[in-house]
């Protein structure tokens, strides 16, 4: 009697993307896997046709049972956070560089999945695997993942798609994302000396009121004479400390909600917005970076391809200050009305001067992305100017405060030591 051999169905793709279908007859799956490899094949299932169990083709031996799993139930597995700026450089610049190499994107995709990319799961990239396995666009693909991928992002990956240049899409992605990551580190780094200082010195306020003081004043109590002025109010204040400490955080925590209230509401939030825009030394701060990000997204947006309305409402919502995303409405307006993109800039009366001429010379010669980009690259170089001299003004300005409230602190106690020494003689 003859034996048969065990058939197996495949689907699997060419180089070139195509979805091809067959049957097999071999001893077993590893078998029907090394077949379909040996025909330049890139196995997406194998089925056991008697059995009729379709499993996804592994290189490995272990069973990843999340596999199976429809994509919005894998997504769920892991509880997706934001990724950072710098997470998504990396994890950008890793599928480039796979995609330059010569790998079909489902193989680098696959290849994605062992790769250790921190804040982006091995979950993303394997449902972005099977997604496109199934015949899906990449930037759909992502844009199923909205805690990961931003519209930024799936509109530039859209775009390289569309135009059949992903890799060096994904390229100035990843610089897009690790500039702007730059640019927040110098930030923070610029505001951690004087955080740091304006924590330990409330702190030690804090301690020597409600600590120290009331030793003091038993002291005070026994001198039996008329304290002065500055002794006076500080034991006053530490009595209001150690007295009704609860009430004075019960104060504060109202006053954290009424601000956040504030602060979400639309003509509070557009009001404190607007405040930090014209603070002294910070807000020229604020300025060039809102400057500089307004910039840096639209011409990394159209020099990929994307639509210039399309381009101005991505930007719009990239960025969180509520008068420039106002300007950024009334601008695609304007633009969709048929007007330049410089004119509406310029009647905003936000965007500095130099921007706007940058920008009309880049509509004269045809080059707005480089134009936006030469403006980046300008007001990104001055806000890390303006960081470095509002951190060499704090300094100082610190100093000099804690030294008016040690000074003050210093005094009240002394002077009671003073008056009772000249009573005395």
């Amino acid at each position: 009697m003859r034996d048969f051999m065990p058939q197996f169905s495949y689907k699997a793709r060419k180089r070139s993307g195509e979805l091809v279908e067959g049957v097999l007859e071999v001893p077993d799956r590893s078998a029907a896997l090394m077949q379909i490899q040996r025909s330049g094949l890139f196995p997406v299932a194998v089925a056991d046709s008697k059995a009729g169990a379709i499993t996804a083709a592994k290189k490995d031996k272990g069973v990843n049972l999340a596999a199976f799993l429809p994509t919005s139930m894998q997504a769920s597995l892991a509880r997706k956070r934001k990724p950072k700026l710098q997470e998504l450089a990396t994890f950008t610049t890793q599928l480039a560089n796979l995609l330059n190499s010569g790998m079909p994107l489902t193989v680098a995709l696959n290849s994605m999945t062992h790769l250790e990319t921190k804040g982006i799961p091995a979950e993303v990239s394997r449902s972005l695997k099977q997604e496109v396995t199934e015949g899906r666009a990449l930037s759909d693909a992502m844009s199923r993942q909205s805690e990961i991928f931003s519209d930024l992002y799936v509109n530039m990956v859209r775009a390289g798609e569309q135009s059949g240049s992903l890799v060096p899409v994904l390229r100035r992605m990843a610089t897009h994302f690790q500039q702007f990551a730059d640019v927040q580190a110098t930030f923070k780094s610029a505001m951690i000396y004087p955080i740091m200082v304006i924590c330990v010195g409330c702190g030690l306020v804090a301690f020597f009121m409600t600590v120290m003081m009331p030793k003091f004043i038993v002291i005070f109590d026994g001198f039996h004479i008329q304290l002065p002025l500055p002794t006076r109010m500080l034991i006053a204040t530490s009595d209001l400390f150690t007295a009704y400490w609860w009430l004075m955080g019960l104060i504060l925590m109202a006053l954290v909600v009424l601000f956040k209230r504030f602060q979400s509401s639309q003509a509070g939030g557009r009001k404190l917005d607007e405040w930090q825009m014209k603070l002294p030394v910070f807000g020229k701060v604020v300025k060039m970076n809102l400057f500089g990000q307004f910039a840096r997204t639209l011409g990394t947006l159209l020099q990929n391809g994307v639509p210039v309305l399309m381009a101005l409402k991505i930007t719009e919502q990239v960025l969180s200050n509520r008068l420039i995303r106002e300007a950024i409405a009334n601008t695609r307006e304007a633009v969709t009305d048929g007007k330049t993109l410089a004119q509406p800039l310029a009647q905003s009366n936000l965007f500095p001067q130099l921007m706007v001429d940058l920008v009309r010379i880049g509509e004269e010669t045809g080059d707005v992305p480089g134009s936006l980009n030469n403006i980046a690259d300008t007001y990104e170089n001055e806000m890390k100017i303006a960081l470095r001299v509002m951190s060499d003004m704090i300094g100082p300005v610190l100093i000099i405060v804690m030294a008016i409230v040690v000074g003050f602190l210093l005094l009240s106690i002394f002077l009671p030591l003073f008056q009772l020494i000249a009573s005395i003689h």
